[in-house]
Parts: structure tokens; sequence; C-alpha cells
């Protein structure tokens, strides 16, 4: 849901990132049925979806990765040791984003998110804090799933304003 909503919010940027969706799952699952609901109300249409597995050369060649749980960073982290510094939790990146403002004119993505990575350091690895998760409202009731949808409205919104900010 939140790469889908990603691309959609960037739709007509002219230097459009490319978002790929990966999980640590079995590949080649189809969306939960909820989930195709939920987005198809928000003109998304993820009836052909298929689950993708986290791996380390997806993990490698990102420029910014980005889980919704600490798990999911701790995953990317070790198949690739080197992305530490660009694998952040949504709701992390967001706040941190927010912390120390927006990209600015002419600033590449790199620079901006060497910013936001701060101060952070690999104990973050180990100290979870629930807080910075995105709910998985799989398996739970359908409101769950819209729930999680209006969640990651926001925050990738969110990004979006600061990785390509109005001018």
């Amino acid at each position: 849901m939140a790469a889908a909503l990603f691309v959609q919010r960037t739709e007509g940027y002219v230097d459009r990132p490319h978002a790929l969706s990966a999980g640590l799952g079995e590949a080649g699952h189809r969306a939960p049925d909820e989930v195709v609901s939920v987005m198809a109300a928000r003109g998304i249409d993820l009836s052909k979806h298929r689950s993708t597995t986290l791996s380390a050369a997806r993990v490698a060649d990102a420029d910014l990765v980005i889980g919704m749980s600490l798990r999911h960073v701790q995953e990317a982290v070790l198949a690739d040791p080197a992305s530490w510094e660009r694998t952040f939790r949504l709701k992390e990146l967001v706040r941190r984003g927010e912390y120390i403002g927006p990209r600015l004119p002419g600033q590449d993505l790199a620079s901006w998110v060497r910013a936001a990575q701060g101060d952070r350091t690999h104990d973050s690895l180990a100290n979870h804090s629930p807080s910075e998760d995105v709910a998985d409202p799989f398996g739970g009731p359908a409101a769950g799933y819209e729930t999680t949808a209006v969640e990651l409205e926001d925050l990738t919104g969110r990004l979006v304003g600061l990785l390509w900010p109005p001018r």
C-alpha cells in the first residue's frame, strides 16, 4: 500500500522516483482482497499485484529503503550492511525529515538522506519502539486495512512534501 500511494503522489514529477515494494515473505502472493478494496477506493488498482521478496541486490540498488517496521529495517540492513545509512522506517524518516526540513533546491536525495540520518546509530536496530512501526493489518478485520491506508496516505504525503517541496 505504501509504495502504491507513494507512486500515486509523485505522478507528474519530472524527477519521479522508481518505487518497488518488497516484503519478507514468499514471493508471488496476491494482495489480500481487503488491500485491493481499500486501494481501489483511492483510485489504485492492485488486483494484479504479486508479492516480491526483499533481496540483497534490491537493497543494494536502492537510493532509499523504507520499511514499515523495525524488522523490515533489520532485514534490509542484514541483507546489505552498507544500506544502513539509507534505510529507515517510514514514520522514523518522516519524523527526522520534518526535524531537518524539506530537501532544498538543488540538494540531491543522498545528501538529504544523510542529513536525516543525523546522529542515528546501529543501536537503534536493537531498540524496538512500536510507535515507530506502521501496524500490519494482515489477517485482521477489514477496518484495520482502512486505518492503515489512512495512516499511509498521511505519511507518504508528508514524505513526498519533504522530498519534493513546493517551490
